[in-house]
């Protein structure tokens, strides 16, 4: 095995690590029920409108990997350069590491606690997201298919990708909203910690990749 391949997986290892300690970040949104990532907010809204249909009654995962294999289905045509090995596996991983976080915390009933008891849950929630995010990001593996709407429409339209993020983050917050999905403090908490707490683990993420990587390549 050449070392390009050699890199190229541990880069997507890291990468998986990075998404499992991100999705611990979301599933402690999800079961404060005080309002999820934008995201997943908009998850929630599709989730409870299929359930209205009375034909499934899907898990949030599973919406939440459909979602993701549309916006790839929908790059495969716009620009399938944006498409790399880790887009897939945050596809494919993303739903069900939620579902099974979902599984082993839903025991602790974090949404019959006092409204202080899941704010300090919430702000730890962001920080292990924005951490998790931090280490896909940096893995330089590939970005998740929700993160890539923003990238795509910034670099086609040629605007800034901070002021393309709110706007698109606004639009899942709200149609999630209208559909049914929760939006409350922990969105609120998301939209103000989650960016400058990743910004803030950047560095030591991009170190762990880049220390990692080498070790590995020098043997």
């Amino acid at each position: 095995m050449n070392k390009i391949t050699k890199e190229t997986i541990l880069r997507l290892i890291l990468l998986f690590l990075g998404l499992i300690i991100a999705h611990l970040g979301v599933t402690l949104f999800i079961l404060a029920n005080e309002g999820a990532d934008p995201f997943n907010v908009l998850i929630q809204g599709l989730r409870l409108l299929i359930i209205k249909t009375k034909i499934i009654e899907p898990t949030h995962g599973t919406v939440h990997m459909c979602v993701c294999f549309l916006i790839i289905l929908a790059l495969l045509f716009i620009d399938r350069s944006y498409i790399k090995l880790g887009t897939i596996v945050c596809m494919f991983c993303g739903g069900p590491i939620i579902d099974i976080f979902t599984l082993i915390l839903k025991g602790f009933r974090i949404e019959n606690a006092s409204l202080f008891i899941k704010i300090i849950i919430l702000t730890i929630g962001c920080a292990i997201l924005a951490f998790g995010m931090s280490v896909v990001i940096k893995s330089n593996a590939g970005t998740g298919p929700n993160d890539l709407v923003a990238v795509v429409i910034s670099d086609k339209s040629k605007k800034r990708f901070g002021v393309i993020r709110i706007a698109v983050d606004v639009v899942f917050v709200l149609t999630g909203f209208i559909l049914g999905g929760k939006f409350g403090i922990g969105t609120i908490i998301c939209a103000f910690l989650v960016g400058p707490v990743a910004d803030f683990c950047m560095p030591f993420s991009e170190s762990i990749v880049r220390s990692c990587v080498n070790k590995s390549t020098n043997h």
